[in-house]
């Protein structure tokens, strides 16, 4: 009979995320199973290898950040709930340092094919929200340039903040890419927000 299983995929997922913060895309195996209090064939056996790891761990955050995106856009405020999707795309990039080797994964993910479709895949879905998100705050943001090219500049500015962010570091991430779609928003709303 088969041992029922204790360790859940997102457990495993989770400490895979982890120790990618903690030392970027050269880490092993043996660093997440440590992470997550199990043995290396655990891992194995669940994902089969750390590329198979690397895709399971990319599905579940799209799944998140989909997910935390739609929560924000419930804001009763269509324009806030939109600015609040935007952010909340990277919030668990955590330090300067972290960010820096989640973006060091990136790279090394872009060079593998299965991972780069997936994060074709991932940046589609986040797109896609970020439209419907647009369509409902459209009436309010007359000078936006259109839904799809809105869209693509609100999470260009999500991606260009983290990575710039993830550089040369000042205050909180989430404090900074706030300001900068602030400043896109204001422009298509037409006026001028006080205090932005």
């Amino acid at each position: 009979m088969a041992r029922p299983r204790t360790i859940t995929d997102e457990r495993l997922l989770q400490a895979a995320e982890s120790v990618i913060g903690m030392v970027g895309p050269g880490f092993t195996l043996a660093q997440v199973a440590k992470e997550a209090g199990v043995a290396v064939g655990t891992i194995a056996q669940r994902f089969g290898s750390k590329n198979g790891l690397l895709q399971a761990l990319s599905r579940m955050n799209t799944e998140y950040v989909v997910g935390r995106m739609r929560e924000c856009g419930e804001a009763a405020d269509p324009v806030e709930g939109l600015r609040a999707a935007v952010v909340v795309v990277y919030e668990g990039l955590g330090t300067a340092e972290t960010a820096a080797n989640h973006l060091g994964q990136l790279g090394a993910d872009i060079g593998d094919p299965e991972l780069r479709a997936l994060l074709g895949v991932h940046f589609t879905a986040v797109e896609g929200e970020l439209r419907r998100l647009v369509r409902l705050a459209a009436r309010d943001l007359p000078g936006a340039p259109g839904v799809v090219r809105a869209a693509r500049v609100l999470l260009g500015v999500a991606n260009g903040a983290s990575l710039d962010w993830s550089i040369r570091p000042k205050g909180r991430y989430v404090d900074r890419v706030g300001q900068d779609v602030d400043a896109v928003l204001t422009a298509w709303k037409g006026s001028i927000r006080s205090g932005s």
